[in-house]
C-alpha cells in the first residue's frame, strides 16, 4: 500500500504512556454496549431476529438520523467521495514514529472516503478521533485493556487501538500486511458510520430486551456491515491508485484468520456455532468483498439479506 507522503489525519490522540498502561481489567463489555471491537475469541449463544422486525428497525433508524434509507439502499448511480470536511484538531501532537504516520494515513483516507459519501447524500460526516493507547485505556464504555483489540466506543465516538494488536494479527493469526492493518482501522470506523446513521443506538438499545441468542446473531450484522463499510473505503482507496498487488489478499486474509470459527478452532480445538456474533471467516471475506467490489452502500445490508 502506497501510504507514505499522503496526507495524515490530526483526529489522532496519543494516549500511549498515559499511566493506565499494563493493567489487566475485566471484561470491556460486548459488542455494541461498551464498543464494537474485532474479536480474539468469545463464547456465548446463536439465535436470530424476523427479517420484519430489521427492516422497521433498520428504516426508522436511518430516517430518524435524516437520511434516506430508500436513497442509501437504492441501485443508483454510484457515490464518489470527495474532499473534506473540517479536521477538528487533536489534543496533543501524534508521535512521529512510523506506526502512528501510518494509522494517520489511514485514518485520513476514510475520512476523505466517507465525507464524500455523506456529502453526496446531501448530509455532514462527523469525524471520528482515534486513541492510541497502552496496555489498557479508560473510556466513556469503561475500561479497556489490550486484550479487548481494537474497538469503538458509541459514548464518546472515539476508535481505540494498541497497535500492538497488529503484531498479534501478523504473529499469532497469520494476517500481516499494511492493507491488513488499513482494514482493521476501516472496520473500526465503519462501526463509527453505523453510529452516525443511528444502527448502533438502535442495536444497543434492542439488545437489552433480546435473549443472547438474538443478540448474538443481531450483533453478527453489525459486525458484517461494519466489514462491508470497510470495503467501501477500500474501493475508493483502489480507485486513487495507491493499493499494490496482494493488498486486497492481505485484508481477505484478516477477515478468514478473525473469523468467529476460525478463532474458536485455534483456541479451543472446536467451533460453536451458536455463539458466533461476529460472523465466520467465509462471511467476514464476503462482506468485505462486497463492499470492495462496488463501493455502493446498498450492497452493504446485512439486515435484510442472507449473511
Amino acid at each position: 500500500m502506497l501510504w507514505k507522503g499522503r496526507r495524515q489525519s490530526q483526529n489522532v490522540e496519543d494516549a500511549r504512556g498515559g499511566g493506565l498502561g499494563g493493567q489487566q481489567g475485566g471484561p470491556f463489555g460486548r459488542p455494541g454496549g461498551g464498543g464494537m471491537r474485532i474479536p480474539i475469541g468469545r463464547g456465548g449463544a446463536g439465535g436470530g431476529l424476523s427479517t420484519i422486525i430489521i427492516l422497521v428497525v433498520l428504516f426508522f433508524a436511518l430516517r430518524a438520523c435524516g437520511i434516506d434509507p430508500l436513497e442509501l439502499l437504492s441501485q443508483g448511480e454510484q457515490q464518489v467521495p470527495g474532499g473534506g470536511g473540517q479536521i477538528t484538531q487533536q489534543q496533543g501532537t501524534p508521535a512521529s514514529d512510523e506506526m502512528t504516520q501510518f494509522v494517520s494515513t489511514i485514518l485520513a483516507e476514510t475520512e476523505e472516503t466517507w465525507n464524500g459519501i455523506f456529502k453526496a447524500e446531501g448530509g455532514q460526516y462527523e469525524e471520528p478521533k482515534l486513541v492510541l493507547f497502552s496496555g489498557g485505556i479508560a473510556s466513556a464504555c469503561g475500561y479497556a485493556s489490550s486484550a479487548s483489540g481494537p474497538f469503538y466506543c458509541p459514548g464518546d465516538r472515539k476508535v481505540y487501538l494498541d497497535t500492538a494488536f497488529f503484531d498479534q494479527l501478523s504473529r499469532q493469526f497469520g494476517a500481516s500486511g499494511d492493507f491488513a492493518e488499513a482494514y482493521v482501522i476501516a472496520h473500526e470506523v465503519g462501526h463509527h458510520v453505523q453510529n452516525l446513521i443511528g444502527v448502533l443506538p438502535k442495536f444497543n438499545q434492542m439488545r437489552q430486551q433480546m435473549p443472547e441468542a438474538e443478540a448474538n446473531q443481531m450483533s453478527m450484522r453489525v459486525e458484517l456491515q461494519a466489514d462491508c463499510f470497510a470495503g467501501v473505503w477500500g474501493h475508493f482507496t483502489d480507485q486513487k491508485g495507491i493499493l499494490e498487488r496482494g493488498d486486497l489478499e492481505e485484508a481477505l486474509n484478516a477477515a478468514t484468520q478473525i473469523g468467529d470459527d476460525t478463532l474458536q478452532r485455534r483456541t479451543q480445538g472446536y467451533v460453536v456455532p451458536e455463539s458466533f456474533n461476529h460472523g465466520t471467516s467465509a462471511q467476514r471475506q464476503k462482506w468485505f468483498a462486497a463492499g470492495f467490489k462496488s463501493g455502493k452502500l446498498s450492497d452493504c445490508d446485512t439486515f435484510n439479506n442472507p449473511i
